[in-house]
């Protein structure tokens, strides 16, 4: 597998949990998901809070939950994704200084089917974070997603008259 620079990606082949712009209906979703996934389902991150970025979200390491979902990649377009969406995510390695996010592995845990008996525990997926100025910047001056949920943040638009 390679990443967006034509190197190695390490790790393992873990599902995507996204929460902003990669959700459906929103922006990126089908530029940069349509036809790359197997599946998609709503879930929930722990242990993290969302805040707003200049038209794009941010989640952090924090005491709440971000709402999003759970991704699986088509095992055929699997080194594409990634490789896509580190670029989205300006996201150039490990602990890199110009990164804007950095990927980790995390638990999510899928939201319950309602067609289907019993609950699902977490599953381990990569997750876009804040880097670590980026970070410390939101934690002191940004400004929290209310209820942790990107889909929510906007008042629902006006109904249209006939």
């Amino acid at each position: 597998m390679t990443g967006p620079h034509g190197g190695a990606v390490p790790g393992p082949r873990l599902p995507f949990f996204v929460y902003g712009t990669l959700l459906p209906g929103e922006p990126n979703h089908d530029r940069f998901l349509r036809g790359r996934t197997r599946a998609e389902r709503p879930a929930v991150l722990p242990g993290t809070l969302l805040y707003e970025g200049p038209g794009y979200p941010y989640a952090v390491e924090g005491h709440g939950t971000v709402h999003g979902a759970l991704v699986t990649a088509d095992p055929a377009t699997y080194a594409e994704l990634l490789s896509l969406l580190d670029d989205l995510e300006q996201y150039l390695g490990p602990g890199h200084p110009r990164n804007l996010y950095e990927r980790v592995a995390r638990p999510a845990l899928p939201l319950p089917d309602p067609g289907a008996p019993g609950t699902a525990g977490a599953v381990r997926a990569w997750v876009y974070l804040a880097a670590g100025a980026v970070a410390r910047s939101l934690r002191t001056g940004g400004t929290p997603v209310p209820g942790g949920n990107w889909l929510t943040r906007r008042p629902p638009p006006a109904p249209r008259t006939p």
